[in-house]
């Protein structure tokens, strides 16, 4: 169908009718002559006349033709206007509609249908939060919560989502133990030199509260136990069992009365009972809730973030120690790549991914975080519009903002909390690497759609986190499947876009049965254990 180009839309008379009329016919048509026979005998007698039946005939096809036209082109009238017409000094003045070309029209509802789809929520299937815990589980948690004999000590290490994935963990071998946990103690952090503890961070009343049926939480050591030489262990393995951890520590816990455990990362299993994968999730999204001063910032942020329309949170890893530790370039300038591959040279035990790897090699496994020109064509091909408000989480980029550059060209409204908060609200974080990303943390988990430049922690908690508030929105860059399409510069972009589309069509938030798949972790995948729908089981309330 041919283009309608610069259709307009009138209800009128044309000029060439109404010229052809003499100023009396015009008013025969617009007076109605009294009744009388002689008025009869002349309408009979023009209806003789050809040229009566030539214009009647005119009139009925214009008329005809006109509200055709009308009837097709309603759609083009935007808005219509219930007042078509106006009068102002005797004269007839026609209202144009507002109207667009259709080809014009069509771009703008094309462009409009994008934007609601990228902003669309997954299906949750009606997977809700559903903790049904075992009758064994509860017949022991009674003698668990009246434990004064045994106590767990351990000591976090870490940035925010490390030290809490060890906090969890950490009640779970309390569990496992059948011991009293004591509050964790945060290590000062070595790359940030954060000093701040527990309370600091998390609300530690509410933390014991919730968890009181299933662990017994205390602040310190009573003072029966201050002067016992707790078992210390430093060299847990990776991923132990439930059975491993009674095997090892039962006995000696048992008859010392207190262990010490340092190094918690990873040292327990992500495939427990179901009774302790439910108890994971119970700390996680129940009991390890943000302190007042972090929720009262982060939500005031977030909702300085919402005043503006609904936001997208990016958390991107482009600082100088993430380049280091994966083996990766930044890509801003060979001077840049440089300083990158001297620091790591001087400090090999820094790199944590395969040292046998080539930096290309490792970037199209999908093993290095993207940089932002990569974002920026991420978001523009899954139909991102150009006047998205971003929430960008994440510490100073190595470049400095002109690593940025891609990003805030293409999308200007670009905000974190540094431009977000007024003068002094920050002042009280200062210094503070786990409570500035706990804010973060707060902006991200609120925004309407989450996005992570590469997986890590806080991406996996954060996924975990809006699945388990609903599967919101979440985009899992399907980096190794992707990153060839982006190395091709011959592919042109709308390809380009549909082909990365598709890649990402089962890569948005939407529920993810975590069995399938050994080894992944319940606090990223919490269906089914849980999460439940009206199919699988019916939820009872937690703490």
């Amino acid at each position: 169908m041919a283009k309608n180009k610069n259709k307009l839309s009138y209800i009128s008379v044309p000029s060439q009718i109404i010229h052809t009329l003499s100023s009396s016919s015009l008013q025969n048509l617009l007076i109605s002559p009294k009744k009388s026979s002689k008025s009869k005998n002349r309408f009979f007698t023009s209806t003789k006349n050809p040229k009566f039946w030539f214009f009647f005939l005119f009139i009925f096809i214009f008329t005809f033709i006109e509200i055709t036209k009308i009837t097709l082109n309603l759609d083009l009238i935007l808005p219509f206007s219930p007042y078509p017409c106006t009068t102002h000094e005797g004269q007839i003045t026609w209202i144009r509609s507002s109207v667009l070309p259709l080809d014009l029209k069509n771009s703008k509802i094309e462009g409009d249908l994008k934007e609601i789809e990228f902003w669309k929520q997954p299906n949750g299937l009606g997977y809700r939060p559903c903790l049904n815990f075992s009758k064994e589980y509860k017949r022991f948690s009674d003698l668990v919560a009246r434990e004064r004999t045994k106590y767990l000590m351990v000591v976090v290490c870490g940035g925010l989502s490390q030290q809490r994935n060890q906090i969890v963990d950490a009640v779970v071998i309390a569990r496992i133990l059948g011991a009293a946990l004591v509050v964790p103690i945060l290590q000062v952090n070595v790359i940030w030199e954060d000093e701040s503890e527990f309370s600091d961070i998390f609300d530690l009343e509410h933390f014991k509260k919730t968890l009181a049926n299933d662990v017994h939480i205390v602040s310190s050591l009573p003072s029966t136990h201050l002067m016992t030489r707790p078992v210390e262990e430093k060299r847990t393995p990776l991923h132990v069992s439930a059975r491993w951890i009674r095997a090892r520590y039962l006995k000696r816990l048992n008859k010392e009365g207190v262990l010490l455990l340092r190094g918690l990362d990873s040292r327990l299993s992500k495939d427990l009972p179901s009774d302790l994968q439910k108890l994971r999730c119970k700390v996680a999204f129940h009991a390890l809730r943000f302190s007042a001063p972090i929720l009262e910032l982060g939500n005031k942020l977030a909702e300085r973030m919402r005043s503006m329309g609904p936001y997208i949170a990016l958390h991107l890893r482009m600082e100088n120690d993430v380049w280091v530790r994966t083996g990766c370039l930044p890509g801003l300038s060979h001077e840049s790549d440089e300083i990158i591959n001297n620091e790591r040279e001087l400090r090999p035990e820094l790199l944590t991914a395969r040292s046998n790897m080539t930096y290309h090699d490792r970037k199209l496994a999908g093993l290095c975080p993207l940089n932002a020109l990569e974002v920026t064509r991420l978001l523009k091909a899954l139909g991102a519009p150009k006047n998205a408000k971003i929430y960008w989480a994440g510490g100073e980029p190595f470049g400095g903002q002109e690593a940025l550059l891609p990003l805030t060209r293409k999308f200007p409204y670009f905000y974190n909390k540094e431009n977000l908060s007024l003068p002094g609200e920050l002042v009280p974080f200062a210094n503070k690497a786990s409570l500035l990303a706990a804010i973060d943390y707060v902006v991200s988990e609120n925004s309407d759609v989450f996005m992570p430049s590469h997986g890590g922690n806080m991406g996996h908690a954060i996924q975990g986190q809006r699945a388990y508030a609903g599967h919101r929105k979440h985009i899992t860059p399907n980096k190794r499947e992707m990153l060839p399409y982006f190395l091709n510069s011959t592919l042109p972009e709308p390809e380009f876009n549909v082909i990365i589309k598709e890649l990402h069509q089962g890569s948005l938030g939407q529920p993810e049965i975590r069995t399938s798949k050994a080894g992944r972790d319940v606090l990223a995948y919490p269906v089914p254990e849980c999460m439940c729908n009206n199919y699988n089981s019916r939820p009872t309330p937690s703490s």
